[in-house]
This record gives structure tokens, C-alpha cells and sequence, in this order.
């Protein structure tokens, strides 16, 4: 799936002659609403999760109207139902993971055009399998886990100290 959502992101980050665009909240809520809502329609993930990091087209009120109708209480984001922490690469599968993983691969054989950077990329994303997104989901997990301990154990010594 990772492999047919990339295809179809990348026409929303290029104009008709293939020039680089900025993304902006109206090219990222019509990517959305024209491309990833239907591939999700299309598969049964049923109680999905939408996890997005904090730039200012994913967090546009617009945006976050958009998510919510789609996803209810299943959106973590800055100013959605579940406000992800800022700046929390170690709890973002997509940051301690995945983009350095992609990154290693795309670029193991130096490619020297864009035309090569962009298939390395294709190619690396589709080749992404489910089996390794288990894995990473339950290192996720683990380290959610490591986190809320954590706090707790910041709050219990907050707590005590107080009291001293």
C-alpha cells in the first residue's frame, strides 16, 4: 500500500510539467480527499489510526477539520484528539525508523541524476513489506510503553518532592 500511496502523493508534489511544488494545505487536503481516503476505502482497515507530524499544511484547522470527519478519535497531531508531543523523533516510527531506512537504500548506489533518486525511492518504498511494519509497530509499542513509565515516574517524584 505504502508503494500505491507513494505514486500517488508524488503527482501532488509536481506540476503538470514535472516541476518540484511546494505543499501546501489545499495540495494536502486534495491528496487526501482524492487519493488516500479512496485507496483506504479500497482495503479493510476498519478503526485505522492517522498519525501526521506538526507541519503547518498537516495542521491547518482546514486539515485538521478534514482528518477528523475521516478519522474521528483516531487522529494523533498537533491540534487533533490525541495531541502528539513536539519534537518526539523517538516515539515517531517514521522518524527512529523509516526515513532513515529509506534514506540507506535510496542512496547505497550514489545516484548521480534526479530521475535516478526518484526511481531508487520508488523502488525502495515498494519494496517495503507488511512484515516489517509488524516489527517496527511493536518496537512502537515498546517504546510507548518505555514512555509512559517514564512519566509516571516523573510524576510519582514530582509528587514527592513536594510533599519534602
Amino acid at each position: 500500500m505504502f508503494g500505491a500511496l507513494y505514486g500517488l502523493v508524488e503527482s501532488f508534489f509536481k506540476n503538470d510539467e514535472g516541476h518540484n511544488v511546494t505543499v501546501n494545505g489545499d495540495r494536502y487536503r486534495a491528496m487526501i480527499t482524492n487519493f488516500f481516503i479512496p485507496v483506504l476505502n479500497s482495503h479493510d482497515v476498519q478503526e485505522l489510526w492517522f498519525q501526521q507530524d506538526g507541519a503547518t499544511c498537516h495542521t491547518a484547522r482546514a486539515t485538521i477539520d478534514l482528518l477528523k470527519d475521516t478519522f474521528g478519535d483516531r487522529l494523533i497531531s498537533r491540534f487533533g484528539p490525541v495531541n502528539w508531543p513536539p519534537r518526539s523523533c523517538d516515539l515517531t516510527p517514521l522518524d527512529y525508523f523509516l526515513w532513515g531506512y529509506v534514506k540507506s537504500l535510496v542512496y547505497a548506489d550514489k545516484p548521480q541524476t534526479l530521475d535516478h533518486l526518484e526511481d531508487n525511492i520508488r523502488r525502495v518504498i515498494a519494496d517495503i513489506r507488511p512484515q516489517m511494519l509488524e516489527k517496527v509497530i511493536e518496537n512502537w509499542t515498546s517504546r510507548l510503553d518505555y514512555y509512559m513509565c517514564y512519566k509516571s515516574y516523573l510524576k510519582c517524584n514530582a509528587t514527592r518532592l513536594s510533599f519534602e
